[in-house]
Order: structure tokens, then C-alpha cells, then sequence
């Protein structure tokens, strides 16, 4: 869809499957070139979009697949398994008396005064939760020795029955793993088809119910992801792609298969964070060190806080959430990952007369199939999408750069029944719809920020995805931002972004110790042996270890407390460091520290890095529209502050960097549209990004 790079063994591929599209990009990293395709996602088999759109990628750019060094790929099938309860049968082993604890939880109740409560579903059934003969202390020290021969009983019922996963779980193996690994080695010599996921090596943390949870959802879709990744292999290699493939992380790195097939929880938010990396690497690029990194595609909203171009990275999330936007509703995965925030819906998502009278908008999706009604493909339901397109953000004739073409004439028929139902003027629908779809994000990115102790306007609100360009400006105003950012190949930012991705790898140990008491020897031996096993797995992505990054971390707090925070830890390990260092992070979260009060560690946690090979600081996009007339036209667009206006509409391509212009604008490109209202000052950086400041 735009100019193809030059074939040179330094191409790498992009893959992000999406809920509506699936976007491809190939990126030359010699010179910057890309070339960029979204393809409609295929939920029955996902990967069969994904080489379909890799085949007319390769076909219209004139590529040869057998130039594509390497493959990148981010997908959300597996927390769609979550979801949608679609993981392998898998059992849990457990010691004697916590079979319950997937039921029992937090005993915490995320709406106090919900008496009709929904919480998360376990993952694994009752019957299949079974409990065997052993006990280690909280030191790790063996109180009850493992009955092997009882275990291996209880796991032929468990084979008997259809299960094919298996999560071991044992109280306390994150001191002493000892039992664990007993029983994975009787259980695989026994039942070798059997998959098996040890808390030792997905979550070696204490808590019982997140650690057995993360454990449970890694044994629950690790069926499904070996074979998943199996089929994208051989589909590759079919389609004459020599490259390895590697697997975007939910902490904004890379993994080889391997690692992946072991433990594919950690790609649990992998789209997501690709969105995020994107957006810090785009604002680095444009000069802005804080960044509102805005992602908002087909099917939901997500925004990342970028500070001193880094996103924020947090070391445990919520998967499958009973109630989409509420906290603690969802079931707590303990992995590093970017820190995400969902703040609403996407373009795909259905606009509906709720129960009380009043305009709804998502979370339900029209997805790729059916679609929004502008698709014509069966929808019927007015989507955000179809608002835009009756308002005239898009261009009917010009979306996904002409490939596709959607009909007005159906989306807005459906808009103005909606308008019935809801007892208004025909034509209130469309906008009231996307300014609804609008405040719900602002207002949600505004109670998120706060949490973090920061405030919007010191920041810059970059946007990638699909739909996130046309709802920025309009986003930025409700959250009072000044500078709103849209750079180039907007459309497939999170693709682009995992091709800039580098290979990472986080280890966390369990460490329940004073720190006056710390033996900072020892300390300094789980730090080495972490990044030992760092180093390792990074070697096999060919990943630069010579321009490697190590941060060393704690989880800490004071001692009485219930939660802890995570404190980027000093070179040089000892008492006065450690603890100056600990005081600096908690001052910024709650403002004061308490007075006398002592402090302990939880756990130490290395976070590994570097960069792949031959990735570049560069992006060029759209080559060839150099000294063509940047003005396509005019149309009237319905700005929600100022009516209709007959708005300039230019091409993103044929913008110069330094081109200063003003608003109402309109900026097309293939995969995206930029739609700055009134009252902006708009100029083109010299990375290709359009900044569109408010003018006061």
C-alpha cells in the first residue's frame, strides 16, 4: 500500500493480529523504507489472514519473500482463549487443603455493594483441582515429603478424564522448588504428552492466588500456543520466508519460539504493548520525552504513559475481566508488562439504546465479520466507525488508501434509526456517538493518570492504531493537552513499533528479608544467576549482547505493609543505597515516607536487553509523493464545537517536514486519517510526524 523498501537481507517482517484487522509491515532496516498492509483478521484461524495479507503485501511491493530476514509477531489469540474460555483442558496439582484457592481468591469484593456479583471464572474446573501429599515452610524447608507414587494416581485421573495441561502449584516453591520439579520429572516420565507449567518457573513469587492463577492461565493456553506458533512456522516457511520468528512480549521486548511455546502468558499483552513501545519510540524520534502514547484500533482504546521515553512498565496485570473497566474484577497474571490502561472503545465497537434510555457505546464489537454497516458485510448495528464516517472524518473512497471502499449511504440509514429509537433528530446519532466513545476515554485516561501521580497537560498525546488520529484532537481538548501528535504509518504504529522492538528478558526471585538484616553477598549471587539465565535466552534471538541493558529491581516496602512497590535498585548494593533509593520512589507515589518505620525486601527482579541487529532510528513512508500537490480536496466535516465546515483534506505523503499550516485539517494515508478541528496551529516534523497545537 505505500513504496515497497529494496529487497537487502536486512528486511524484517511485522505481524500484529488485531480483533478487526491485521496488520503487516516490512521494514528495511538499511535505509528506513516501509511497506504496510492491513488485512481483515480471520478469528476462525487467524493466521490464515495473516499469510493472506503477507501474500498481497508481497505481491503489491514487489517484494521477494525469501529477502525478509526475520519475522516479528504480536497477537491477542491467547487472551482471546482467556476470554472466551477456548484454553486446552487443564488441571491443577496442588498441596493438600488449597485445592480452592483459584475459588477463594482475594475474598475481596470489586463493587462492595453488588450483591449479585460476578467473579472471575477459574480456569480450572473443581473436579479437575486435585491435592497431593506434601508441605514445604515458608523458608522452603520440607515439612511433609512429596508421596510421588500417590501424585502420579492422581494425575492418570486427570489423563483419564481428557485433561491434557497441567499446572503444578505447591505451597511455598518459590523458596524451594524442589517438590515441583520432582513431580514434573515423575509426571513426564510417566504421561510424556502431558503439558506441564511449574509456579517455579512461570511465577516464583509468593501469594498463593496470583502465583496459581499465572501458573494455571500459562498451562491453559500453552496447548494452543505450540501449536499455534507450529502452523505460523510452517506457513511462513511455505511462503518461502527464510527469517526466524520471534514473538513480541508483554514487556516491550522480543522472544524466540522457544520461549514463547514455555511460557506464552508473558505474550498475554503483546499487541497492546507493541502500541505502547511504538508510542515512545515515535515521541523520542519527534522530541517529546512524555508522551500520552494513545492506541486506539478496531476493537478497543488503550493509553500508555511514556516518561523520559520509556513506557511504564508494571509487573503484573488483569486478564479476562468480569467488568471490563473495574479493578479487580479480572484474573491477576504476575509477568512484567507495559503498564496498559483500556480507557474505551474502538472503531468496530456498537452504539445501542441501553436500558435506561440513553445512548450505550461498546464494549461489544462488530469485529471484522460482520463489521460496521459502512463495511457491507451484514452489520446492521451502527459502530463508531460508521459515526465517523457520517461526520466526514473519513473518506468513503479513499479507506485503507482505496483498497477498500465503504458506503455511507447504509451507516448513516443506521445512525438515524438509532436516533428514532432514542427519541432525537435524525442526525444526533453520529455525533453524539463520538463524543460519548470521546469522553469515556478522556474521562477514564484522567482518573488513570491521576493514579500515577502525574497531570495531562505535561504531556503530549501520540496516536497510533486505526481510529486513534481521528478521535486524538477532539481526546486532547476534553483532557486538556496542548500538542497532539499523529506519525507517519499511524495506522500500523503497534506493527512498526515490535519491529523496533529489542529482545528482553525479566526474572524475578522470591527474597523475604530486612533489609537491615540483608546479606548483600548473597544478594548479589541471585542477581548474577538472573542475568546468567537473562543472557542465555537472549543469545538464541541473536539479539547485540555486547550493548546489552541491566536494571537491576526490588519489590519493597515497609514492614507491616500489604503491598509493595518496585524501586529501581543503585549500582552499588548496600544498606544506605538501597534504602535512599527506596524512599525516593515511595515519596513520589504517596509524598512522605513514615518515620522510623523499617524495610524489607520481597522479591529482586533483573530486567535484561538488546537491541536486534540492523534495527534502525529511521522510518520513511510513502516514498515517491515528493513534489506531488499535498492538497486533495475539500469536504464538509461536523466539528462538535463548531458545526460544519468545508475543511482542507491533504495527503500525509506529499507533506514536506516543515510545512506549517492551520486548522480545521484533514490528513489522509493509507492505513489512517488525522483530523485536527479548529483553532490549531499544524507543522511537520522532520520525522514525518504532524504536531497540531492548540492555539490559545
Amino acid at each position: 500500500m505505500t513504496a515497497p523498501p529494496t529487497p537487502h537481507s536486512s528486511l524484517s517482517l511485522g505481524i500484529d493480529i488485531g480483533g478487526t484487522f491485521t496488520d503487516l509491515v516490512i521494514l528495511d532496516h538499511a535505509d528506513g523504507r516501509a511497506a504496510i498492509w492491513k488485512e481483515s483478521t480471520t478469528s476462525d484461524d487467524p493466521s490464515r489472514g495473516a499469510i493472506t495479507g503477507l501474500q498481497r503485501l508481497l505481491s503489491r511491493s514487489g517484494i521477494a519473500a525469501a529477502s525478509i530476514g526475520r519475522v516479528v509477531h504480536a497477537t491477542t489469540l491467547f487472551t482471546n482463549a482467556l476470554i472466551e474460555r477456548k484454553g486446552a483442558p487443564t488441571g491443577l496439582l496442588t498441596t493438600a487443603g488449597f485445592a480452592d484457592v483459584l475459588e477463594i481468591g482475594r475474598e475481596r469484593k470489586y463493587e462492595l455493594y453488588d450483591l449479585f456479583l460476578e467473579m472471575p471464572k477459574p480456569l480450572v474446573p473443581r473436579p479437575w483441582r486435585l491435592e497431593v501429599k506434601e508441605r514445604l515452610a515458608p523458608d522452603g524447608s520440607v515439612e511433609v515429603p512429596l508421596d510421588v507414587e500417590a501424585t502420579l494416581a492422581e494425575v492418570a485421573g486427570l489423563v483419564a478424564q481428557g485433561v491434557t495441561s497441567l499446572a503444578i502449584c505447591f505451597l511455598h516453591s518459590y523458596a524451594n522448588p524442589v517438590h515441583e520439579r520432582l513431580a514434573a520429572e515423575a509426571i513426564a516420565a510417566r504421561f510424556p504428552q502431558l503439558s506441564l507449567s511449574l509456579s517455579c518457573d512461570i511465577a516464583p513469587e509468593i501469594r498463593e492466588y496470583p502465583r496459581a492463577v499465572t501458573t494455571a492461565a500459562n498451562a491453559y493456553v500453552r496447548p494452543i500456543a505450540e501449536t499455534y506458533l507450529d502452523t505460523l512456522e510452517r506457513a511462513l516457511i511455505r511462503a518461502g520466508i527464510p527469517g526466524g520468528l520471534f514473538l513480541m512480549l508483554s514487556n516491550g521486548g522480543l522472544t524466540h519460539v522457544a520461549e514463547a511455546k514455555r511460557a506464552p502468558v508473558q505474550l498475554l499483552e503483546s499487541g497492546p504493548a507493541a502500541g505502547a513501545l511504538a508510542g515512545a519510540w515515535f515521541g523520542r524520534h519527534a522530541g517529546l520525552d512524555r508522551v500520552l502514547a494513545f492506541d486506539m484500533g478496531g476493537t478497543t482504546a488503550k493509553l500508555a504513559l511514556v516518561d523520559d521515553g520509556e513506557p511504564l512498565v508494571a509487573w503484573g496485570f488483569e486478564a479476562a475481566r468480569a467488568k471490563r473497566f473495574l479493578r479487580g474484577s479480572g484474573l491477576p497474571i504476575q509477568i512484567a508488562t507495559v503498564e496498559l490502561i483500556e480507557i474505551g472503545a474502538g472503531g468496530g465497537s456498537i452504539a445501542r439504546r441501553s436500558e435506561l434510555g440513553t445512548l450505550h457505546a461498546g464494549p461489544e464489537s462488530a469485529g471484522a465479520q460482520p463489521g460496521p454497516v459502512c463495511y457491507g458485510r451484514g452489520g446492521t448495528e451502527p459502530t463508531v466507525t460508521d459515526s465517523d464516517l457520517a461526520l466526514g472524518y473519513l473518506n468513503p473512497d479513499f479507506f485503507l488508501g482505496g483498497t477498500m471502499r465503504i458506503d455511507p449511504g447504509p451507516a448513516v440509514s443506521a445512525l438515524e434509526a438509532l436516533s428514532s429509537d432514542l427519541g432525537l433528530e435524525a442526525s444526533r446519532a453520529a455525533p453524539g456517538i463520538h463524543d460519548l466513545v470521546n469522553e469515556n476515554m478522556a474521562g477514564a485516561a484522567r482518573v488513570a493518570i491521576a493514579e500515577r501521580g502525574r497531570i495531562p497537560r505535561d504531556y503530549a498525546l501520540l496516536a497510533t492504531g486505526g481510529a486513534a488520529p481521528v478521535h486524538a484532537w477532539n481526546v486532547g481538548t476534553k483532557l486538556g493537552v496542548s500538542c497532539v501528535v499523529c506519525p507517519p504509518g499511524a495506522g500500523a504504529g503497534s506493527t512498526i513499533g515490535m519491529l523496533m522492538a529489542p529482545a528482553r528478558i525479566d526474572r524475578v526471585t522470591s527474597r523475604n528479608e530486612a533489609l537491615s538484616a540483608a546479606n548483600w553477598t548473597e544478594i548479589a549471587d541471585i542477581f548474577e544467576a538472573l542475568e546468567r539465565e537473562a543472557v542465555e535466552i537472549i543469545q538464541g534471538t541473536g539479539a547485540d549482547l555486547a550493548r546489552r541493558t541491566v536494571r537491576r529491581l526490588a519489590d519493597m516496602r515497609y514492614v507491616g505493609q500489604g503491598s509493595e512497590i518496585t524501586v529501581s535498585l543503585p549500582n552499588v548494593l548496600d544498606e544506605k543505597a538501597v534504602l535512599d533509593a527506596f524512599e525516593i520512589a515511595y515519596r513520589q507515589l504517596f509524598g512522605r515516607t513514615p518515620p522510623g518505620a523499617n524495610v524489607q525486601f520481597v522479591a529482586l527482579r533483573l530486567s535484561a536487553s538488546a537491541p536486534m541487529p540492523g534495527a534502525s532510528g529511521t522510518l520513511r513512508i510513502g516514498g515517491g509523493a515528493a513534489g506531488r500537490e499535498a492538497l486533495k480536496g475539500r469536504r464538509r466535516v461536523h466539528f462538535l464545537d463548531a458545526g460544519e465546515i468545508e475543511t482542507p483534506v491533504y495527503d500525509r505523503y506529499a507533506l514536506a517536514p516543515g510545512v506549517q499550516l492551520e486548522g480545521p485539517a484533514v490528513f489522509e494515508e493509507n492505513e489512517s486519517t488525522f483530523v485536527v478541528g479548529p483553532g490549531a496551529r499544524i507543522s511537520v516534523l522532520p520525522d514525518g510526524s504532524i504536531l497540531a497545537e492548540r492555539v490559545a
